[in-house]
């Protein structure tokens, strides 16, 4: 049992994530039961050197279990990468009594938070919040389910257009060093074709691919593109479509940051109201340094170092299910 924990502050930071929300009231109102002040902290890092607080009880917190985006507002601070600019923000925490941290968000989030706990001794946890479910250390991460509703919602539209005009669409979804949403996606809606960072496809494999299920009479096809693919993104592609297969009349449609809004699923809510008492949890028995996360639907506690430096990347299996079924 570590030091008894009598404030505890929690923040949103980098990219907001469906269910952010939902981990935030989960953090306040488990605060609330197990006797402890619950401070938000608005606009992440940034707030935390600005000293933007707020004390929170369970009443602040109410009707927003189910909203997008994130109540406590979000922002990259490029500034938190000087020790000094760290030194300040804890000197604002000291200052307004705050014992500990609960970080919600993605990589650039929980560096800060290992360093302010290396650097400073302020306990943290970290909640993954990232739609792109890119963090070691649990099973799914907080908005990953409901960017891949929203997705599956855009390839379905997408398709009565397609068949409608026998076209070939390459829909752009999020995932510049991960492949989860287009994996997951393109399996879900029975997409053609799946291109994601973690699996080499060349441009002839690719056409080959195409025109196979052209004579099998295929005449519309979807294909699910990571941004973060090898050739530049879905334009770049069909710009090369158009040299070399000019007979495909070929479409993009780039979903962005739509995948990023809508209501939270109900996994995500669960997932995040889990989560979030995980942290508190952690924190009262004296954890930090550490995230909460979910494997094989138990809670489990992963170094921060561990959670940034080991990328967990698309299991195969779902990549070769979906190259079964597409034909």
């Amino acid at each position: 049992m570590g030091a008894e924990i009598k404030k505890i502050g929690v923040l949103t930071s980098g990219g907001d994530a469906p269910g952010m929300n939902a981990a935030i009231r989960a953090v306040v109102r488990s605060s609330f039961y197990y006797g402890i002040e619950a401070v938000g902290i608005y606009r992440g890092y940034e707030g935390m050197i600005d000293g933007d607080f707020e004390t929170l009880d369970v009443r602040s917190v109410n009707h927003i279990l189910g909203k997008g985006g994130t109540v406590l507002k979000s922002a990259r601070c490029l500034e938190f990468h000087k020790p000094e600019v760290r030194a300040k923000a804890a000197d604002q925490l000291r200052k307004a009594g705050i014992d500990a941290i609960v970080a919600i968000g993605g990589n650039g989030t929980f560096t800060g938070a290992k360093l302010l706990w290396e650097e400073q001794n302020i306990p943290v946890i970290g909640v993954p919040g990232t739609i792109d479910n890119d963090l070691h250390g649990s099973d799914y991460t907080i908005g990953f389910d409901t960017a891949n509703n929203v997705v599956l919602e855009a390839i379905d539209n997408i398709r009565n257009t397609a068949m409608s005009h026998n076209r070939l669409f390459f829909v752009e979804v999020m995932g510049r060093e991960s492949g989860y949403i287009a994996a997951y996606t393109g399996l879900a809606s029975g997409a053609f074709g799946i291109l994601i960072p973690e699996k080499e496809t060349t441009f002839d494999e690719l056409i080959e691919k195409l025109d196979i299920g052209r004579k099998n009479g295929k005449s519309s096809s979807i294909v699910v593109v990571a941004e973060g693919n090898k050739w530049g993104g879905a334009y770049k592609i069909k710009q090369m479509i158009k040299e070399n297969a000019p007979y495909y009349d070929a479409k993009v449609s780039i979903l962005g940051h739509t995948q990023r809004g809508g209501v939270p699923t109900c996994f995500d809510r669960i997932l995040s109201s889990r989560l979030g008492v995980a942290a508190v949890e952690g924190l009262r028995s004296g954890k930090s340094g550490v995230m909460a996360g979910i494997i094989k639907n138990n809670v489990v506690y992963t170094t921060l170092e561990d959670a940034i430096q080991f990328k967990d990347h698309v299991d195969d299996e779902i990549v070769r299910v979906a190259e079964i079924l597409s034909i």
